[in-house]
């Protein structure tokens, strides 16, 4: 039997998963369209002229901790550019959406990655191999449609003599702040429910300094559709290039709240080849 050495299993686990994605779905074709600006609306009417790759989701057992009972184990994908913009546009069943968090509860959520430096693993990257997360969040634009939920939404029948910030100084009141109290990136307002980012692997995920990423979802008659959209030109090292007449790849992922997903507890993707209209 052969024995592969300890230190070798990341990269054997890097390729037996790019050969996985070699023939595991059809490419994703981005058509050229004349809409303007970012291409973050669900509803436009040019992604009708877009071609549908259907994908197949897999869950994630590689890394702990696992879930093998996924929810979505279908994306259909649809892509367009402008030139300046490029959208991809993520469609998926969902029956029970969830975009409000309260303790033991997840809200749905869905990701594509590009790859920025080669050969890049599909699951976050890699070491040497950096790759760009666009995560949309419902929660977030929960918050960004109805503002953020107080206290007598999350918990209605909690009852609040004072708040910290209503007797303690700014400084001795950060303590009580949570997350946003030790400067956790996620924790501040966002202008969209997407947010850019950059991995390097398992655990790496970084929140960037200057968003670029936008996007915006829709649930309707029990199906979400996300449109997820960038610049095609990198303006950072930490950008991929995605011009017009060239080829790259994207891989996806989908949590579905109800079903308790949340980080490592999702259904992925595969490498699919991306290629873009002139």
């Amino acid at each position: 039997m052969l024995r592969i050495p300890t230190r070798w299993f990341p990269l054997a686990l890097m390729a037996a998963v790019f050969l996985a994605g070699a023939s595991a779905n059809d490419s994703i074709d981005v058509i050229a369209v004349e809409a303007a600006g970012p291409l973050k609306d669900p509803d436009a009417d040019f992604w009708v002229d877009a071609p549908v790759t259907r994908v197949g989701m897999q869950p994630q057992v590689v890394t702990l901790p696992h879930h093998a009972d996924i929810a979505v184990t279908e994306v259909r994908v649809r892509a367009a550019h402008n030139g300046r913009w490029i959208g991809v546009l993520l469609e998926w069943r969902d029956a029970n959406p969830r975009d409000l968090l309260v303790p033991d509860t997840f809200g749905d959520q869905a990701a594509i990655q590009f790859p920025v430096q080669s050969p890049a693993s599909p699951m976050m990257g890699n070491s040497g191999g950096l790759v760009n997360i666009m995560q949309w969040r419902a929660a977030f634009q929960r918050d960004l449609e109805k503002g953020s939920p107080g206290i007598r939404d999350l918990y209605p029948f909690a009852l609040v003599d004072l708040y910290p910030d209503e007797v303690l100084n700014l400084t001795d009141a950060r303590a009580f702040t949570g997350a946003l109290g030790v400067d956790n990136p996620v924790s501040r307002p966002f202008d969209s429910p997407v947010l850019d980012q950059v991995a390097e692997g398992w655990g790496t995920v970084t929140v960037k300094p200057v968003q670029k990423a936008d996007g915006w979802g829709v649930w309707r008659d029990g199906t979400w559709r996300v449109a997820f959209t960038r610049p095609m030109i990198p303006l950072t090292a930490d950008d991929p290039e995605l011009l017009p007449g060239s080829e790259s790849m994207v891989a996806l992922a989908v949590w579905d709240g109800h079903n308790q997903e949340v980080g490592a507890r999702k259904s992925w993707s595969v490498w699919i080849p991306l290629r873009i209209e002139e």
